[in-house]
């Protein structure tokens, strides 16, 4: 690609919270350019992408038709990047239609199942097109999972709280099921039990992820997105938390996988691979 032309963005989702902050992100950064913006709520059709996002117009009104917009993409003299914030009913289609076209996916939705996601990393080999799929852009939260794993080296009791707005789909949250396999890579079980538990509420405990590690998810108002990675020995607890205020935290690594992305010609699962 050549320096000094800009990247083509596509933004799939646009008029969600976090496809607004990359519209704006996208807007500002001096090497992209905003080519579509894709949004399935009617309500928004024909606005101004820009003007949605609470900047200048930038002249791109918002559409329903992602096809047609890749399609768009693919014609491009530069190689175009589709960055996905929707919904996971719909990210796995809408993955496989952009790497059809060409198009280099940075998707931001979680909720894929192992089986899709498997699925997703052959057709994007067979294709030869990177593809970036990473549950939390924040640099934060890779740090607090390089802490986790870390710690986890000298603790057998470990949980897993992960908290997030009323309006997410999905659950757990897709750092936390990361979170926890990063745990379980170690080879090590967690959490061996001390009694014979009974739960008088079914979930009362949580769901249970590989190596014994449990994850317990809440969904409320007021928040945005958090998770805590608590560790417990005796006569001692030691708890990791990351908070998101903004989600503008996550423009940084939104905007190094669009870079990223470019370079790669398979999937390549989680921020941490590309810092």
């Amino acid at each position: 690609m050549s320096s000094n032309s800009p990247i083509p963005v596509v933004v799939n989702g646009a008029a969600g919270k976090m496809g607004r902050e990359v519209i704006k992100a996208v807007a500002e950064a001096p090497d992209m350019t905003l080519l579509g913006a894709i949004d399935r709520n009617p309500e928004y059709f024909g606005q101004d992408a820009g003007e949605l996002a609470g900047i200048e117009p930038l002249e791109v009104p918002i559409t329903n038709d992602l096809e047609s917009m890749l399609a768009f993409a693919a014609q491009q003299k530069e190689i175009g990047v589709m960055v996905d914030f929707t919904h996971p009913k719909t990210v796995y289609d809408n993955v496989r239609s952009a790497i059809a076209y060409g198009v280099k996916p940075v998707v931001g939705t979680t909720g894929l199942s192992p089986e899709k996601l498997q699925d997703l990393t052959e057709f994007a080999d067979k294709a030869s097109t990177g593809c970036l799929i990473i549950p939390n852009f924040s640099i934060g939260m890779v740090l607090l999972q390089q802490a986790a794993v870390q710690a986890s080296q000298y603790f057998d009791h470990v949980e897993i709280i992960e908290l997030h707005h009323n309006q997410k789909a999905d659950a757990p949250s897709g750092t936390a099921i990361q979170t926890a396999q990063l745990l379980a890579e170690l080879g090590k079980t967690f959490n061996p039990p001390q009694v014979e538990e009974s739960e008088k509420l079914a979930g009362a405990r949580g769901s249970t992820a590989d190596e014994g590690i449990r994850i317990h998810s809440i969904r409320l108002p007021g928040l945005i997105a958090h998770q805590e990675v608590i560790f417990g020995a005796a006569g001692q607890v030691y708890t990791l938390r990351h908070d998101t205020s903004d989600r503008a935290c996550y423009m940084p690594g939104v905007l190094l996988a669009i870079r990223k992305v470019l370079q790669l010609k398979s999937l390549v699962y989680g921020l941490e691979k590309i810092l």
